[in-house]
């Protein structure tokens, strides 16, 4: 018997988005099962109390995050970094450069943003020009991290998933470096992080909440790549280098130029994330502020289909998940590794699910010889 995997037809965008919706429910459903059975060993439930248990978080998990008035602003807050690194991400995916290095190009920025607020532009009294600044330097640092495995792809040819996975570990180690060493805050009691930034680098909030503008800057990137993507040049040549990298070097088209720069890009994307992040929530640089946005971004770009627009949609949804599991975390006593097996669980589904509804395995007998 011979084994072959066939491609399906093309599916629907309405077929696209019911695998999607399955896909989530699944991972959800074997969450539950996990945390069933979590519940009944920590804390000696039967079955039944277990399982009222896991209900119970379950409402929790989604109420808080989409329909408390607290909750939701914190959602907003974990969507902007998560938008930001995922629609970076998409300028490099459109061209099939798998850039898994967001959350170090996130880092980078926002440890770029750090050093302008507190030692370059200290002395920097008026916001818009601190502000802008500090956006300046995020997308500096972000995008000269983006540019290392950028070059070694284009000349060298080099793997860019192990490459930007690497230089994450680097960029979180060395921004741990300058918070326990050098740019500790000496009246931070001990804490890992640098003194609070200046009042001219902190954003501007919208109207008495706690989002501040970088919920506007995101939404305005958004709709600039989506313009980018469908009515420029670089939209059209950059899905032909994506769909056919040979087909694109016989139309003329510079695929090293295409590969450096997209990578490029979608550092400096990343980079001002770290750095909005840094002027609209934290103030200061700290060891860990980031619980994983970048690797959560992978999961958003996909998610979305590589739209800018339905990025934001994606990111809101993540951030609702991100609050939601530390609801778990806070009330029921969930430890943060299953919070992050939740995370996994549901990128594996959706990439189970998006291979079953595209491939299909064949079993045919094998012919015979005559």
């Amino acid at each position: 018997m011979k084994i072959k995997i066939e491609k399906r037809p093309t599916l629907s965008n309405i077929q696209s988005v019911f695998v999607t919706i399955i896909s989530l429910l699944v991972s959800i459903l074997i969450m539950g099962i996990i945390l069933t059975v979590y519940f009944a060993f920590d804390k000696n439930l039967d079955f039944g109390g277990a399982l009222k248990l896991t209900a119970e978080s379950y409402v929790e998990m989604f109420y808080w995050p989409f329909f408390d008035q607290y909750g939701i602003q914190s959602t907003f807050l974990k969507m902007i970094p998560l938008s930001f690194v995922a629609l970076g991400l998409i300028f490099a995916y459109r061209l099939k450069i798998w850039n898994i290095g967001g959350e170090g190009q996130l880092y980078m920025g926002a440890m770029a943003a750090t050093y302008g607020a507190l030692f370059l532009f200290k002395d920097v009294n008026n916001p818009i020009i601190m502000i802008l600044l500090l956006i300046f330097m995020g997308a500096i640092g972000g995008g000269l991290w983006a540019a290392i495995p950028a070059f070694m792809k284009a000349f060298f040819k080099t793997d860019e998933i192990v490459i930007t996975l690497m230089l994450n570990y680097i960029a979180i180690f060395f921004v741990d470096y300058l918070v326990y060493g050098p740019w500790k805050n000496p009246e931070g009691y001990g804490f890992p992080g640098t003194a609070p930034f200046p009042d001219s680098a902190n954003l501007p909030y919208i109207g008495n909440s706690d989002i501040h503008i970088g919920i506007i800057f995101v939404i305005i990137l958004a709709v600039i790549m989506t313009y980018i993507f469908k009515k420029t040049k670089w939209g059209f040549n950059s899905k032909i280098v994506g769909d056919n990298k040979d087909n694109a070097k016989y139309a003329g088209i510079n695929v090293k130029f295409y590969t450096i720069i997209s990578l490029v890009i979608s550092g400096i994307i990343a980079g001002i994330g770290g750095a909005v992040q840094m002027m609209g929530t934290q103030h200061s640089l700290q060891h860990g502020f980031s619980p994983g946005y970048g690797f959560t971004a992978i999961i958003i770009a996909w998610l979305a289909k590589l739209n800018p627009i339905s990025v934001l949609l994606t990111g809101f949804l993540f951030g609702g998940l991100l609050v939601g599991t530390d609801s778990l975390q806070m009330f029921y006593g969930v430890p943060t590794s299953l919070v992050d097996l939740f995370q996994g669980l549901v990128l594996f589904c959706l990439l189970g699910g998006e291979a079953i509804a595209h491939y299909k395995v064949v079993f045919r007998e094998k012919e015979a010889i005559v």
